[in-house]
């Protein structure tokens, strides 16, 4: 069948577009493996190298467009930025990060011509180190990786625990694959032993690893859950148009004070979204002083509140030089436990590269301020008294896989607080989904407190055992889940999905020396 280029591209970008649809909230994840699987053979079927890089290059534009378009609602909350702005944003972004699917794409044509099987294996190798280039290259930009597909997916995310989040890219490309290979399989004359097994082998993980992993991960709660320390997470609800208005602090805390309750027998643990609070919590203003006093009038005397916030960095003028995004940990006496700075920070969003050009083009940052957020060394993990040890990993830093854990000392659970109240109606349930695979892959449960929605108990196996849906005020009260031991991915992190996709292409060799 032969395709014109201009039908080829079309083609591309709607099977892109359909991809999409596989991610939180429609989880439409059959629709993906057949865009998918419609891709595979419009690669396969290309005359050239440039049309299977041209292919790729628009069914990324596709994907990327339709999955990210909740970036375009974090404009409508920026007074000096028209908010059409914002669909420009996605498409500019989208144009960047769908060179990495042509990448594949190019990369699967090349090497893998001839015989379906070796394409589909070298294609899935591809897109797993396309993937993490994806999330590594120039910051990074991790979000919506295809394997987050198969979070709903009963069993299939247990995979995780090996291979990682890439090397779940990697398994959904092969599922695609075996939809193309079904006519195949189905055939009748397809009786070749050699083959046959291979091919047998092939379908062998996409189809049994929903049945291993229903078998392998425990749906009852965890020996010793009920002795743990009790958690309050609180969701005030409070939209990104009311955080930063005049007159609005004291109602904002008033939200927050009214839903984190009152103190109880056992020392509890209050968790507060990112930035709860306006104040500069570690300063000697008056109104500091007073907020650190009015936080730990709501604690018990063992409760310990954890919450968002910001510091600033003060420059040797005695001017204030940047600032940080933070998290602090409070005892009731007011006194400052512990403070988490941001590492992975948001380029556009929380500092504006190129500061002195686009400043004076009319483009600033998305959060509020004048100052750019300053970033901080990189996951570590802090003892509470009490609660064990936590690790902190704020908003967007969630997404990054193989870099959530502190190296030097594995926390009891992870700490997630977000502000999504930028992100409309489908990046929350998207951040929850990817926060699900980093308790997967670490074999530790997450809680998320933000102050719109999705506030969540993840415990270590990715189960959402609590939750808030968005834009709800309200609270959770729940008991810190228990930890997993290390599972092999948060022993040897991201080398193991590239180990996955040698062997991917260790078998395409094999199996075109068999097909000789």
């Amino acid at each position: 069948m032969t395709i014109t280029p201009r039908f080829r591209w079309l083609i591309a970008l709607a099977l892109g577009s359909l991809s999409a649809a596989g991610f939180a909230p429609l989880d439409l994840w059959p629709v993906t493996l057949l865009a998918v699987a419609g891709w595979l053979w419009l690669v396969r079927d290309a005359p050239g190298l440039r049309g299977a890089l041209a292919s790729g290059w628009w069914f990324g534009l596709g994907h990327f467009v339709f999955g990210l378009n909740w970036i375009a609602t974090a404009f409508h909350y920026q007074d000096a930025m028209p908010a059409w702005l914002g669909w420009v944003a996605v498409v500019l972004l989208s144009l960047y990060l769908a060179i990495y699917p042509a990448m594949a794409a190019g990369l699967a044509w090349r090497w893998g011509r001839g015989a379906l099987m070796p394409f589909v294996l070298i294609f899935a190798a591809a897109w797993i180190v396309t993937e993490w280039l994806r999330a590594t290259m120039f910051t990074g930009f991790a979000w919506n990786p295809l394997g987050v597909v198969w979070v709903p997916v009963p069993g299939v995310p247990i995979l995780a625990t090996v291979i990682g989040t890439y090397g779940l890219s990697g398994v959904a490309i092969l599922a695609a694959g075996l939809l193309l290979a079904l006519p195949r399989l189905c055939d009748l004359k397809f009786g070749r032993p050699r083959g046959g097994t291979i091919a047998a082998l092939f379908v062998a993980i996409p189809l049994l690893a929903p049945l291993i992993g229903q078998m392998l991960i425990p749906r009852a709660p965890e020996p010793g859950a009920a002795k743990r320390p009790p958690i309050r997470i609180v969701q005030p609800n409070i939209g990104q148009q009311d955080k930063w208005r005049d007159g609005f602090e004291d109602r904002n805390f008033a939200l927050l004070a009214s839903l984190s309750g009152k103190p109880g027998a056992e020392p509890r643990l209050l968790l507060w979204p990112e930035a709860a609070v306006p104040e500069y919590l570690e300063e000697d203003r008056r109104q500091d002083r007073l907020a650190r006093a009015r936080i730990a009038r709501l604690l018990g005397p063992r409760d310990v509140v954890l919450t968002g916030g910001t510091a600033i960095e003060w420059g040797k003028d005695g001017y204030a030089a940047g600032a940080r995004n933070s998290l602090f940990a409070m005892d009731a006496t007011g006194r400052i436990l512990a403070r988490y700075d941001k590492s992975h920070l948001v380029p556009y969003g929380e500092y504006l590269p190129m500061r002195p050009i686009l400043s004076a083009i009319g483009v600033s940052r998305l959060v509020p301020g004048d100052l750019d957020f300053w970033a901080g060394p990189g996951p570590k993990s802090y003892d509470l008294p009490g609660f064990g040890s936590v690790g902190v990993q704020i908003c967007y830093e969630i997404i990054f896989s193989g870099h959530v854990v502190d190296p030097a000392k594995r926390p009891d659970f992870i700490f997630n607080p977000s502000n999504d109240a930028w992100f409309g109606p489908s990046g929350p349930p998207q951040h929850l989904a990817q926060a699900r695979l980093r308790a997967i892959e670490e074999g530790l449960p997450i809680i998320r407190a933000t102050p719109t929605g999705i506030s969540a108990v993840i415990d270590a196996h990715g189960h959402v055992l609590k939750s808030l849906p968005w834009r709800t005020a309200g609270a959770i009260d729940a008991r810190l889940p228990v930890a997993r031991a290390p599972t092999l991915f948060a022993r040897f992190g991201n080398i193991l999905p590239m180990l996955f996709a040698l062997a991917l292409i260790a078998v395409a060799i094999a199996r075109r020396g068999i097909a000789r």
